[in-house]
Order: C-alpha cells, then structure tokens, then sequence
C-alpha cells in the first residue's frame, strides 16, 4: 500500500518528529511494507471466533470507590507548601 510523502509528513508532525527528505521516503517506504503485510490479516476467516475486548477474562480490576475517614489529617496537611486550613492550596490554573 502506497503512502505518500505528505502522508509521512503528517504523521511525522503529529508524533513531533523533524524528518530530512531522505528519511521521509525510507519511512514511507517501510510504512507502505507495513501496511501490506498487516493487509493478510483480511484474508483470514474469523466468523468462527468470538468477539473480545480484553484477552484476559479477569473481570473488573477495579476496588469499589469507599471513602474512608483519615484520623491524622495534620500529619498529611504538614507536608504542604500551601494551606488553606485543612486544604491544600494550589496554583489556578483555570481563568
């Protein structure tokens, strides 16, 4: 499958990666190599195999989302650089 210099030049510019002219035709080249050998995996029959999201069937890896009091809430707010009270205060960074 062909892939034009612009092409590169694009995926290049969005991985932002400076790439001489030399190098624009190699990866061109080897992208195109690419492409075609991952174009034999339309030729294989998968109506026989089932759909799946993950390869693992481990369920959800998730803990339930439990909020648990902390006793010592001066020894977590010590270590601030900023404190408003029993808050951290950090630099805005919305307008």
């Amino acid at each position: 499958m062909a892939i034009t210099r612009e092409e590169v030049r694009h995926i290049a510019r969005l991985a932002r990666i400076a790439l001489s002219d030399s190098e624009v035709d190699s990866f061109g080249d080897q992208i195109g190599k690419l492409l075609d050998y991952t174009k034999q995996l339309d030729r294989l029959d998968t109506n026989a195999v089932a759909p799946t999201i993950h390869l693992a069937d481990t369920g959800t890896l998730l803990r339930d989302d439990i909020v648990c009091p902390f006793e010592d809430t001066e020894a977590i707010l010590k270590s601030a650089t900023d404190r408003a009270g029993d808050f951290f205060r950090v630099p805005r960074i919305l307008e």
